[in-house]
């Protein structure tokens, strides 16, 4: 299991209204700001991993890597495709519309960039054990 993960973001505000959207239906908030370090934490109330947004330490510019993707597990459907809708209303771009991918078992699947590019996966009953 890991600890937590961590997308970097220029635009730090614009990536926080971005997660508060889209975690906000999979029951994730943000429990803590550290806005002078450009810093925000996001966290489930019933505990596990934690997920960071956070300026680069070095100053340069964030980047996204071809192959790199985070997924977030959505308890059904109807929650999967809000988030979806909720990522696309806050600035996000479509990388594949709600749906049953039957290259993976017909598991349901959605897809998402986020304002700084970063790939997203939102999934129902997909097991995590085995790569597709």
């Amino acid at each position: 299991m890991y600890a937590y993960a961590t997308l970097g973001a220029a635009d730090f505000d614009r990536a926080c209204a971005f997660y508060d959207a889209i975690l906000a239906p999979l029951g994730i908030r943000r429990d803590n700001t550290w806005a002078e370090g450009g810093w925000a934490r996001y966290r489930h109330p019933d505990g596990g991993p934690a997920f960071y947004i956070a300026r680069p330490f070095d100053g340069q510019a964030p980047s996204t890597g071809n192959g790199s993707m985070l997924a977030f597990s959505a308890p059904d459907e109807a929650t999967l495709r809000a988030v979806h809708a909720a990522g696309l209303a806050a600035g996000g771009t479509d990388e594949g519309a709600p749906g049953p991918r039957p290259q993976y078992g017909g598991f349901f699947f959605a897809y998402l960039r986020d304002p700084e590019g970063h790939k997203l996966c939102i999934t129902v009953g997909f097991p995590f054990n085995d790569p597709p």
